[in-house]
C-alpha cells in the first residue's frame, strides 16, 4: 500500500494522501493486485509504481496545477479508490513501469 501511496505532489507540497473510506480503498487496490498487478508482475517480475492512490485533494490539486490529472468526477474509481464513480462503481488504477519491457526495448524494433 505504500508504494500505492507515494505522489510525486505530496512529495512537493506535503499534502496528506490517506484515503477517507480505507476498507473502500483497501477492497478496489485489492483487486487490481489481484487480477492486473500480480499476474503483470509474475510474468515480467517487479514493477514500478507511478501513479495510484489519489485523494480528491491531491487529485483536485494536480488537476488545477498541473493539468495531469482528470477531474475528481472522472478519477472516482479510477485514481480515487476511496470514492464510487457516477454509476456506483468500485475501481483503482495505477500507471506502471515494467522494468523487464525497458531492459528489452532493443528486441522489439519500432514498425
Amino acid at each position: 500500500m505504500r508504494d500505492f501511496l507515494h505522489s510525486e505532489i505530496v512529495a512537493m507540497t506535503d499534502m496528506p494522501n490517506l484515503p477517507d473510506d480505507p476498507d473502500l480503498a483497501i477492497a478496489a487496490g485489492r483487486k487490481l493486485c489481484e487480477r492486473l498487478l500480480e499476474p503483470l508482475q509474475a510474468t515480467f517480475g517487479r514493477l514500478a509504481i507511478r501513479s495510484a492512490y489519489r485523494s480528491p485533494e491531491v487529485n483536485a490539486y494536480g488537476n488545477a496545477h498541473f493539468q495531469n490529472c482528470g477531474s475528481n468526477e472522472r478519477n472516482r474509481a479510477r485514481h480515487i479508490w476511496d470514492q464510487r464513480s457516477k454509476d456506483g462503481g468500485m475501481g483503482a488504477m495505477t500507471s506502471i513501469v515494467v522494468p523487464w519491457l525497458v531492459d528489452h526495448l532493443e528486441r522489439f524494433p519500432a514498425a
